[in-house]
């Protein structure tokens, strides 16, 4: 019997759920200085890239294509940055965050950087609604 998918409690506490695609689940980091999606294979256990079968690792990947293309269609990007970092939250997840010349972070990373600030009401909803649908053929 294999271990059902939990989210990390860190993860679940500092983001939104945009959705499930085929392995990951998309959600939204509740900051509104960057638009910045992590996406999490719901497979137990996995704590590297490199603990998933070559078919996930290919199809994680696609799935964050298609995040990155989602959120460059509806948010301002100069730069995408992609990272699985895990040093505090070990549970495998990918970032991908949409930057901009002279955002909050600039030139610098957006891990640490500073104090996040709450989306205003309705923000984080219409961003995610719009996110959706670029995701829709994607999300089950």
């Amino acid at each position: 019997m294999s271990t059902p998918f939990e989210l990390d409690a860190r993860l679940a506490g500092d983001t939104l759920v945009v959705g499930d695609l085929a392995l990951c689940r998309v959600l939204l980091i509740r900051d509104s200085r960057f638009a910045w999606l992590v996406l999490v294979p719901r497979l137990a256990g996995r704590v590297e890239v490199s603990d998933l079968t070559e078919g996930d690792r290919a199809l994680l990947w696609r799935e964050v294509d298609a995040a990155s293309a989602a959120l460059r269609a509806v948010t301002p990007c100069d730069k995408l940055n992609i990272g699985a970092l895990g040093n505090i939250v070990r549970q495998l997840h990918v970032h991908v965050v949409a930057r901009r010349e002279g955002d909050a972070a600039w030139p610098g990373p957006v891990w640490g950087s500073g104090s996040s600030e709450p989306y205003a009401a309705g923000e984080a909803e219409r961003l995610i609604d719009a996110i959706r649908q670029r995701l829709a053929p994607a999300l089950s």
